[in-house]
């Protein structure tokens, strides 16, 4: 038992977050994870279209996760220059904007994209899907509503990317479940909240929504609870999660994520009414 122990607390410091490197190319996991995370909403929402009767077809799932792919990497990056980065972007706002960084000798290298912001990325996806269901002349909802009941399994996938860099880790604890993360900002074990946020805003909300799919009232009721049901989950794991260094508690003793959450929870809420009340009002409609 305590060699397990002693395996798992320091788990962290024996992943390398590099799978390979070819030159001066590094194939990393949390990229890797990416693609992974789309290839697995991919198959589980061509599946959806085989097995139920669905408006759409193969090509449209398609088209449509392309565009989410890039609403994901710019929403993503501009949300977390927002929400967490404002002051790096406005010391150096080429450089934040763009990864790549030049040497003296005149020499252009890739620095990578440092920084992510999952509430970014939502909104980047709602609005590449708003423009892309406009112009295929498809309902949003119904847009939307093919994709989330496999999307938070998909999302295990990135906080896992996560876990293998080192990031996002949690707060000092004296439980036996913590770790040591070479990363932080001290050597003390840290709630692995990388891994709580895999399994409760991952693999537990992909179950519930997967087992609602078929029982879906009215267009928009998976959307809304998906972002009730994320941010609710994770408005409480951010209890157990380090805030970010250079912000802290913005409100009170809240992090920036609790905010952000609680405000995802309000619109999820607010979308479950205002479309529960649309479908009353239109007996037509399914």
């Amino acid at each position: 038992m305590n060699d397990f122990l002693f395996w798992w607390q320091n788990l962290p410091a024996q992943m390398n977050p590099v799978i390979f490197s070819l030159g001066g190319f590094a194939v990393r996991w949390y990229g890797t994870m990416y693609i992974i995370a789309f290839t697995v909403v991919y198959l589980l929402t061509l599946y959806r279209l085989k097995t139920e009767k669905k408006p759409f077809d193969r090509q449209f799932a398609g088209d449509a996760l392309t565009w989410a792919m890039v609403g994901v990497v710019l929403g993503g990056r501009l949300g977390y220059i927002l929400f967490y980065g404002l002051d790096g972007f406005f010391a150096d706002p080429l450089g934040t904007l763009i990864p790549w960084t030049t040497s003296s000798s005149g020499g252009c290298s890739f620095a990578g994209i440092t920084g992510m912001s999952y509430h970014g990325g939502v909104i980047g996806v709602v609005l590449a899907m708003w423009f892309f269901s406009r112009s295929q002349k498809k309902g949003f909802f119904e847009t939307f509503d093919l994709f989330i009941p496999s999307l938070p399994l998909g999302y295990t996938f990135g906080r896992l990317g996560n876990f293998i860099n080192g990031e996002l880790y949690g707060r000092v604890t004296d439980a036996a479940v913590g770790m040591y993360f070479p990363m932080a900002p001290t050597v003390e074990l840290r709630h692995p909240s990388q891994l709580y946020e895999a399994f409760f805003e991952g693999i537990l909300l992909f179950l519930v929504l997967w087992l609602l799919r078929k029982k879906s009232p009215y267009p928009g009721f998976l959307s809304g609870l998906y972002l009730f049901g994320y941010g609710f989950v994770r408005f409480f794991i951010e209890f157990f999660r380090e805030p970010d260094a250079h912000l802290g508690f913005v409100f009170l003793n809240f992090s920036m994520g609790q905010v952000l959450c609680f405000v995802m929870m309000i619109a999820g809420a607010a979308i479950m009414l205002l479309r529960a009340n649309g479908a009353g009002s239109s007996p037509g409609r399914k």
